[in-house]
């Protein structure tokens, strides 16, 4: 948290002041707004815990997604084209991608090819 001071000392201090800190072995962290998604991978995660309020600190690298662009596209969608028309994983999340998520338009416009 803090560089150059030993970290007993610190530890000492922040129980003296009625602080904890507890370190989170977090994969990601995905902080939405209204328009944009922020996506921390691999991130240093702390939860602080002081006067019976809990924060947490992240860091580490991130980027930042625009929510109104992306469309989720989620396993059993990818799993019914494939099925509904026998092409690969990869060429049903493409299409549903390009269709926004819409299923009976990516079988269809798959069965016509």
């Amino acid at each position: 948290m803090f560089q150059g001071i030993d970290q007993r000392q610190l530890k000492q201090a922040m129980k003296k002041m009625g602080m904890q800190q507890e370190e989170i072995e977090a994969e990601e962290v995905i902080i939405k707004t209204k328009d944009k998604k922020i996506v921390f991978k691999n991130p240093q995660v702390a939860k602080v815990t002081m006067m019976g309020q809990d924060s947490f600190q992240i860091s580490g690298e991130f980027n930042e997604q625009d929510i109104s662009s992306e469309v989720e596209i989620n396993n059993d969608d990818i799993s019914t084209v494939m099925d509904q028309t026998g092409c690969s994983e990869k060429k049903a999340e493409e299409l549903l991608k390009k269709n926004n998520g819409d299923l009976a338009k990516t079988i269809m416009e798959l069965q016509e090819e």
